[in-house]
């Protein structure tokens, strides 16, 4: 069995941390880590990298929210935020500044679980989402050199585009290379000479 779940608790008061704290023990075994002075917050949660972030707010305000949830790197890890009451907007600027779960009406114990379950799962679909974005904005750049070196090789030598592609492919296996670094390099090196 692997090493349970870090969790790194945010609050406050000490009395809802401690609850928060059996509430946890309560669901499973994780190594668990209070905060209650939001000061430094980011630096603490990066020096403890916990895999989740759980946040426990009275009221919280707009420039609190987003200053909670950026420090604690929701980009990095599932973020879980739970609050008392909640005014207009403030769930949307949740989502939007990463927050993965987001549960207004406090935090009950019995909910506990399955909220962090739900943080889980969306931080992990989103990262999903993420890098396969970040790969088909590669894979487009990409194409797009290909298409200009092959543009270039068919101006300069008077090849077709099915000649310019397979002399771009030799270039690239006989030197070990994808065919996107060498498309790369003879866009460079026309940049250079033009």
């Amino acid at each position: 069995m692997g090493e349970p779940l870090s969790i790194i608790v945010v609050e406050a008061e000490r009395d809802r941390a401690l609850s928060i704290v059996d509430a946890l023990r309560g669901a499973g075994d994780y190594d668990i880590h209070v905060i209650s002075e939001p000061t430094g917050l980011a630096r603490k949660i990066q020096a403890r990298s916990p895999d989740i972030v759980l946040i426990d707010l009275e009221n919280p305000s707009r420039d609190m929210l987003e200053e909670l949830a950026l420090a604690s790197g929701p980009m990095d890890r599932p973020v879980a935020m739970f609050v008392d009451r909640s005014d207009e907007g403030l769930s949307a600027a949740a989502i939007e500044a990463g927050v993965s779960a987001y549960v207004v009406d406090g935090m009950q114990p019995q909910r506990l679980k399955p909220v962090l379950d739900a943080a889980i799962a969306r931080f992990r679909m989103f990262s999903r989402m993420r890098t396969e974005l970040a790969e088909t904005k590669r894979a487009l750049e990409e194409r797009k050199v290909i298409d200009r070196a092959k543009g270039m090789l068919i101006k300069v030598r008077g090849v077709s585009e099915e000649e310019a592609y397979a002399l771009l492919r030799k270039t690239a296996m006989d030197q070990g290379k994808r065919v996107a670094d060498v498309a790369q390099a003879l866009v460079t090196a026309a940049g250079l000479l033009s």
